[in-house]
């Protein structure tokens, strides 16, 4: 007769599992997540992004350590068109050129560090049979977005060594979104499993959640086309110039659209309008995170409704403050770092409405 006693080598997987431990790694990745959008932000605005010419997934983790070293990047550099039209022609030096390699060096490195502490102890979970019945398959997605990431950022890289003196707004557009919704994904992923620790169920995405967050993305995209198009300032340049905002160039709306090449093209690639619409379309998005926080108040979700308002507050401001003063760096650095904390507010804020109770 077999002993009803269980073998201590036999522990059953709910025991084995660590809901918070990987809710905590997850939340850990998502801040790095948040990090390297900043550093990609700096990227951007520096004009670095295609300082390196090449994809060197190994040995581009070291940068250039003697003079022959970087005279080569350099000299490859000194091909692309952003060299030949705009940086050549001013007269960069070495020195310059180091400058904007160290941004793109930053963000790249930073890219294989997230990878790797995402994949390591991801697999150090896998192999101690300590991830919960049924995260496998949702884990692996995360990670395959970390993958997609990288190809995407390689592929808005290259347009900007062949095609043109800078990469191409379309792509841009894509490498932030593939990096915030692995973001919502992070995030969404680890509250389900700090909800598995205290024995609830997994949440829902309700239909208003989700039309909160696609107007959050159509945003987000816009943000993303302003930003690669340059287009920051097609409202007037300058320091603190107060005719910036609300008026564009003295209206409401502003002159010098292109409608030549159709409608679509207009609203996808001409800077005026492109800039018009990111800068209305916001306080559609404010409406709604108004409401999600109205029912996360009455869900008894306090804490994720104040989040969500402080995160859209500021970030107005902020986008305001880019704007006026003729796009500085550090503020447009902070205008795309809240930008994924509103992402994460806004999860965090849909997460808790989806919740059973």
């Amino acid at each position: 007769m077999e002993s009803a006693i269980p073998s201590p080598f036999a522990a059953p997987r709910e025991v084995r599992a660590a809901p918070l431990a990987i809710a905590r790694w997850l939340l850990i990745v998502a801040a790095m997540v948040a990090m390297i959008v900043v550093v990609g932000g700096i990227t951007r605005l520096t004009e670095s992004g295609v300082s390196i010419t090449e994809w060197k997934p190994v040995t581009g983790a070291l940068p250039p350590l003697t003079d022959a070293q970087w005279q080569a990047e350099f000299d490859a550099y000194r091909q692309t068109p952003q060299y030949l039209l705009v940086n050549g022609p001013a007269g960069m030096t070495l020195a310059d050129y180091k400058f904007i390699f160290f941004w793109e060096w930053v963000h790249r490195l930073l890219a294989r560090t997230i990878g790797m502490v995402f994949a390591l102890p991801l697999a150090w979970f896998w192999v101690k049979g300590r991830i919960p019945a049924g995260y496998k398959p949702r884990l692996l997605a995360l990670l395959a977005l970390g993958g997609l990431q990288g190809a995407v950022g390689w592929w808005m890289v290259k347009s900007g060594i062949v095609h043109d003196v800078k990469v191409s707004h379309f792509r841009l557009a894509a490498h932030l979104l593939v990096a915030l919704v692995t973001l919502a994904g992070l995030v969404w992923t680890a509250l389900d499993l700090r909800a598995l620790a205290r024995g609830r169920a997994r949440s829902r995405l309700t239909g208003f959640s989700g039309l909160a967050l696609a107007m959050l993305v159509l945003q987000l995209f816009y943000g993303a086309l302003l930003a690669g198009l340059r287009a920051g300032t097609a409202a007037g340049g300058g320091w603190f110039n107060w005719d910036a905002w609300p008026l564009m160039q003295g209206s409401f709306f502003p002159a010098g659209i292109d409608w030549s090449h159709g409608g679509a093209h207009a609203f996808l690639s001409d800077p005026f309008l492109v800039h018009f619409v990111h800068r209305w379309w916001a306080w559609a998005v404010v409406a709604v995170l108004v409401v999600m926080g109205r029912k996360l108040r009455k869900a008894q979700a306090r804490p994720a409704a104040i989040a969500i308002h402080s995160a859209f507050g500021t970030q107005i401001l902020l986008g305001i403050a880019t704007v006026m003063s003729g796009v500085a760096v550090w503020i447009a650095v902070a205008h795309q770092l809240v930008g994924a904390l509103l992402v994460a507010a806004t999860t965090w804020g849909a997460h808790a409405l989806g919740q059973k109770r």
